[in-house]
């Protein structure tokens, strides 16, 4: 990349031009070095608005990228590269650029997005975490946030098969948000990819997640919404989905749990009701270059049934709504001591989850 490149797209990424404009720039002006020597008024007649050509003639020294661009597995994506994704080419409103640290090849392989919300429960973080991890073991690169809640917990699901992960900051690439997700990241930086459409520094500010969720949506065939309550963020991204053309499925929850809300409502809106990863793959078909198998069969494969007899017993007495030790004694007739142990055989092997004030219900 040529100092006059580089310079022109930190001007770029300084005046925040979407993509169409940069296009307009680069037609009007026919190279990199022409470009930078457009005036304010010149810039105005290529169509920026009379801040955007202020702060492209603001010009920015280009040291800090390119300190980053020499660290091993840091790239800087521009749209017209071949490396770019393929996916998020198509939209209109594509991000110039992507800051990518790790595997960028990832970027051309099957993506699904699987997000949710970051006040997440117990069960929705093991239901994200399954779902990506056999999702990823079928060869889908499951793309994410890396929030809170079930963002993470699909990151790490997928990291545990052989499509990996990548996630979407809306930060710079070289602030991860949040702090405690740090570890997470490096492993993913590693293992997966990281991206960003923003320069080096910039803060998370509330403005930047809605355009960091249309990247999200926009590098994946699907978005995948585990759990999330009415006014979760993660429902923009199964919108923009929607709006970019793009598959849309939702996992169901209890009608008593808030955090299902959300799902329930994309459901009632048109979002495929998934309660496998089996339908997911089965509702990517038709856009998979070719059907992706599940090995039902591999080690670790959930089970149909326990293989306790008594735990079956037992299992077959729980629903996926809370019960009290006491009501299960006496559907049971079982000893108390009898119960306690066996339902803690069954919540070992993740077929239930105990709650606060002796409660239990089956999760699977």
């Amino acid at each position: 990349m040529t100092v006059a490149e580089l310079t022109f797209w930190q001007q770029v990424l300084y005046a925040d031009l979407p993509l169409q404009k940069v296009q307009a720039l680069l037609e009007q002006a026919g190279d990199f070095e022409q470009a930078l020597t457009l005036d304010q008024a010149a810039l105005v007649q290529c169509g920026l608005s009379e801040n955007q050509a202020r702060r492209f003639c603001e010009l920015q020294p280009t040291d800090g990228l390119e300190a980053w661009l020499d660290k091993p597995g840091h790239v800087l994506l521009r749209w017209q590269d071949d490396a770019y994704p393929s996916q998020l080419k198509v939209l209109d409103d594509a991000p110039p650029l992507l800051f990518a640290m790790g595997n960028v090849g990832l970027l051309q392989a099957p993506q699904l997005a699987v997000v949710g919300g970051r006040h997440a429960t117990r069960e929705g973080l093991r239901t994200a975490e399954e779902f990506s991890r056999v999702l990823s073991e079928a060869g889908l690169t499951i793309t994410s946030g890396l929030a809170h809640g079930i963002d993470a917990a699909a990151h790490r699901g997928a990291l545990q098969g052989i499509g990996s992960t990548v996630a979407v900051l809306g930060t710079g690439i070289d602030r991860i948000y949040p702090a405690a997700n740090k570890p997470l990241a490096h492993e993913i930086a590693a293992r997966g990819l990281i991206v960003s459409e923003f320069p080096q520094g910039t803060r998370p500010l509330a403005r930047n997640f809605p355009r960091r969720n249309r990247i999200v949506s926009g590098l994946s065939l699907g978005t995948l919404v585990v759990e999330a309550a009415e006014q979760s963020g993660s429902l923009i991204t199964a919108r923009l989905a929607m709006q970019q053309g793009r598959e849309v499925f939702a996992i169901p929850g209890s009608i008593h749990n808030p955090m299902a809300k959300g799902c329930h409502r994309l459901i009632k809106q048109g979002a495929t009701l998934v309660e496998s990863p089996q339908e997911v793959l089965e509702g990517l078909s038709n856009v998979l270059q070719a059907e992706l198998m599940l090995e039902t069969s591999a080690p670790g494969a959930p089970q149909a049934l326990p293989t306790d007899a008594e735990q079956r017993q037992l299992l077959s007495q729980l629903d996926f709504s809370p019960i009290s030790l006491d009501e299960l004694a006496v559907l049971t007739k079982w000893p108390v001591s009898a119960l306690q142990s066996t339902l803690l055989g069954l919540e070992l092997e993740g077929w239930i989850e105990a709650l606060p004030g002796n409660l239990y219900k089956r999760v699977r």
